[in-house]
């Protein structure tokens, strides 16, 4: 594997005659838990998509894996939005094993993986209860326990924290360590300096 997963030289994106994102380079190392800190509206959301092909940038270039974004790299990547959404009439269970079998992930493995990751993250009551009958934080849980259902590579988490209690604020940091611990690179935007001061190597 490269030793950077996302190299971004130089990238300009604009809308119009709006700048969003302006001569923005970045390099992510293999390994290492970066943060991507600023204000809301600083283009911190249009610089992630562009990192993974969503967006083409305006001009620059962008490498994910060692080349330009593209299906296989991806299936190495697992990606939360800042925009939340699932599928409200799925249950716990059904939405992170849904995602799981996006990823190639066999049934039975999506549904073991799921198991094992509402498990840890303390659910195991609610794997039965559709996602419309959680709170927000509790959703919000489930979802990103979706990115990390195939076990990516690189993990890309656009405002992961926005939204959360304190205490699930928390338990979301414990996450990210964890999944540091078992050898993911992970990249996250966030315009709080105490999240980033606290999990990050750079």
């Amino acid at each position: 594997m490269p030793s950077s997963p996302l190299i971004m030289t130089s990238v300009t994106k604009r809308f119009g005659t709006f700048t969003a994102v302006d001569n923005l380079s970045l390099e992510v190392p293999d390994g290492q838990i970066i943060g991507f800190l600023g204000p809301n509206g600083a283009g911190k959301s249009t610089s992630l998509r562009m990192g993974l092909g969503i967006m083409e940038p305006d001009s620059g270039e962008v490498e994910l894996f060692g080349a330009r974004p593209n299906v296989r790299a991806l299936q190495q990547v697992g990606f939360l939005p800042e925009e939340r959404g699932l599928y409200k009439k799925m249950t716990a269970r059904d939405t992170i094993s849904h995602f799981a079998r996006l990823k190639g992930l066999s049934a039975h493995d999506a549904r073991t993986r799921a198991d094992e990751l509402l498990s840890a993250a303390g659910l195991e009551e609610f794997s039965r209860a559709r996602i419309s009958k959680l709170s927000k934080g509790m959703a919000q849980k489930v979802q990103i326990l979706s990115t990390l259902a195939h076990r990516p590579k690189f993990l890309i988490l656009d405002e992961p924290f926005s939204g959360l209690d304190p205490v699930n604020q928390q338990a979301l940091e414990d996450l990210v360590r964890a999944e540091h611990a078992r050898g993911a690179t992970i990249l996250f935007s966030t315009h709080v300096m105490e999240h980033a001061e606290r999990l990050c190597d750079r």
